[in-house]
C-alpha cells in the first residue's frame, strides 16, 4: 500500500502513544479519517456511514499503538490499520472508500498475518480483539458494487512492501525515520488552532 509520511503522522504516534494526550489525538484523527473517507463516498451515502466509521477508526487507533508495541515501524502500523479499514469497506462493498484493489487484500493479509492471528483479525472480522465490547454502529452495505468491479480511488501495484510517499514527492519502501523535533500539536484536534486538511 502506498502511503504519506510528514510531521503530522509523526505527532500523530507521539501523541497516541502519550498518556493524557492520547484520547484528545485519538478524537481528532477519528473525525480526520472519517471525513477523508466520507470525501470518497457517494454524497447520499455519507451520513449514513458517519457513525460506522468514527466508531471504527477509533477501534484501529489502539490497534496502531498494539502494532507500534509489536515492534512495526510507524508506517507498518499505520498500514496495518489501513488494511484493517479497506477489509471493513471491502466487507460492505464499499469499493469507492478502498485504497488497495480487492485482489490485493489477502497479500496484505498475508504481509502482517502473524500480526492479525495474534489479535484475532481476518479479513471477514477487521477489528479482531480490537472490536469494543459495546460493538461499532452499524451502517447499510452496497454489495452490488462488488459485482460491478470499480475501484475508484484503489492504487494497484503496491501489495509487496509499505511505501512510504514522502513531502518531496519520493516513494521509497519501508518509511523514513523519526525526527527529534516532533511536535504533538500539528495532530488535529490536539491544537484547536491545527487546520486538520
Amino acid at each position: 500500500m502506498k502511503l504519506r509520511q510528514n510531521p503530522r503522522h509523526w505527532a500523530a504516534k507521539r501523541a497516541l502513544t502519550t498518556p493524557g494526550v492520547k484520547s484528545v489525538a485519538t478524537y481528532g484523527l477519528v473525525k480526520l479519517h472519517t471525513r477523508i473517507f466520507l470525501g470518497k463516498a457517494d454524497e447520499a451515502r455519507r451520513e449514513e456511514r458517519r457513525d460506522h466509521l468514527d466508531d471504527f477508526f477509533a477501534a484501529t487507533m489502539d490497534a496502531y499503538v498494539a502494532a507500534l508495541d509489536a515492534g512495526f515501524s510507524e508506517a507498518e502500523a499505520r498500514e496495518i490499520t489501513h488494511a484493517q479499514g479497506n477489509f471493513d469497506f471491502f466487507n460492505h462493498g464499499w469499493t469507492e472508500m478502498m485504497e488497495v484493489p480487492a485482489e490485493e487484500l489477502e497479500p496484505h493479509y498475508r504481509r502482517y498475518g502473524e500480526f492479525f492471528s495474534a489479535h484475532g483479525i481476518t479479513i471477514d472480522d477487521p477489528l479482531g480483539e480490537f472490536r469494543p465490547a459495546a460493538g461499532i454502529a452499524e451502517a447499510p452495505a452496497t454489495p452490488e458494487k462488488l459485482d460491478e468491479g470499480e475501484y475508484a480511488n484503489a492504487v494497484a501495484g503496491f501489495a509487496d512492501d509499505v511505501y512510504v510517499e514522502d513531502e518531496a514527492g519520493e516513494v521509497s519502501a519501508g518509511g523514513g525515520e523519526e525526527p527529534d523535533d516532533v511536535d504533538v500539536s500539528e495532530v488535529p484536534g490536539v491544537d484547536d488552532g491545527v487546520n486538520a486538511d
